[in-house]
């Protein structure tokens, strides 16, 4: 996916997610729905994840925690899909992923899953890149090099299929998103679809490399979001009450140029690798909902059944939704408004707007 860590190779992705599933099925670590005290919360580095740290660091996950009488234990993991993974089997009750992660391999794999945060998405984090190149047209006939069936992926289709093209023109090449700019300043290498901070780096150092598509054309389909345990949060819900107020709280204070406005990015920045303009350019590539009601339109707005369904039929298409499926509405997907998409009996991802309605209406 699109993180700033490196992701596994597709084919590790799928063992270690069906281990995982074993695991979950046989109770190993699996997290059965009651009423807990204790919760623990994965995330991974990425430009708008990095207020978990700051409000895990600070204290503020902490002060909502106690004002639900709970506590919350927030993990940073360095391997993205190892988290997600994880999260499958029950080691975590929420966990930092996308939206197409979350339908690919919780939810894929059986694992009922809330989008309780819809926090962001991708407004020019991710781009496709080419050498010696006047437009996307002059793709044709040239690998590109990205990880394969990624969010990469998915937007590498996408850009495509909006010009006019589909991937039988292109070949793709899979590489590790920590070997993206090493591979690309080869001369081997013509074409990348990769994100920041590594498309940052290639567009710096790359003379001869033009962006000729990023994710600004398909707003809204690359989502960041905290995903939870269903059935954890139906048993809890102060746990979500607790993780909602703490995200906005977050948010708020890190917002204008105040100096402590300046002083929360600043250590965002820092714990992310970068310096304050480094984050603050990956910031604005990201349209984060820095309020609850910004939040509460986009996931509730009518528009993501629509983008959800782009994604579905990739996963199909890719085999992401088992491979013996026999359409893409083997796994359900139930929105704010109630609606569903593909099978009613079998919802497995739901994207609930209540909590951070709560949040808009002052009521956490």
């Amino acid at each position: 996916m699109k993180k700033l860590l490196s992701l596994l190779s597709v084919h590790s992705k799928k063992i270690t997610a069906a281990l995982c599933l074993l695991a979950f099925v046989f109770g190993a670590a699996s997290v059965q729905a009651a009423e807990k005290k204790s919760f623990k919360v994965a995330w991974s580095i990425y430009a708008g994840w990095m207020p978990w740290a700051y409000a895990n660091d600070k204290g503020i996950i902490k002060k909502w925690a106690d004002k639900y009488g709970i506590e919350i234990e927030v993990v940073q993991m360095n391997d993205y899909i190892e988290s997600i993974n994880q999260f499958t089997a029950g080691e975590f009750d929420a966990c930092a992923m996308t939206n197409m992660d979350a339908l690919t391999i919780p939810a894929a794999y059986g694992v009922d899953t809330t989008g309780l945060i819809l926090g962001d998405y991708s407004n020019g984090n991710d781009g496709l890149v080419l050498k010696n190149a006047d437009s996307i047209a002059d793709i044709k006939g040239r690998n590109v090099n990205l990880v394969e069936l990624s969010v990469s992926h998915y937007f590498l289709a996408r850009a495509l299929d909006m010009n006019g093209m589909s991937e039988r023109d292109v070949t793709v090449v899979n590489t590790s998103d920590a070997d993206a700019v090493s591979t690309f300043m080869t001369d081997d290498v013509t074409a990348a679809a990769v994100w920041n901070p590594q498309l940052g780096i290639i567009l710096d150092r790359a003379e001869d490399a033009t962006e000729v598509f990023t994710s600004k054309e398909i707003p809204g389909e690359i989502i960041d979001m905290m995903a939870a345990n269903t059935e954890t949060l139906k048993d809890n819900p102060a746990f979500g009450k607790a993780l909602v107020g703490a995200w906005f709280e977050t948010l708020a204070l890190m917002q204008g140029d105040s100096e402590e406005a300046k002083a929360a990015r600043s250590y965002m920045a820092d714990q992310a690798g970068t310096d304050l303009a480094g984050y603050e350019a990956q910031l604005a590539d990201t349209m984060l909902f820095y309020t609850p009601a910004s939040a509460y339109e986009f996931a509730s707005n009518k528009d993501l059944l629509g983008f959800m369904d782009k994604v579905r039929q990739f996963s199909f298409d890719k085999g992401l939704l088992g491979e013996a499926s026999p359409s893409p509405d083997v796994v359900g997907m139930e929105f704010a408004d109630g609606a569903v998409l593909g099978d009613k009996s079998n919802i497995k991802l739901r994207f609930d707007a209540s909590y951070v309605k709560m949040a808009a209406d002052g009521k956490l």
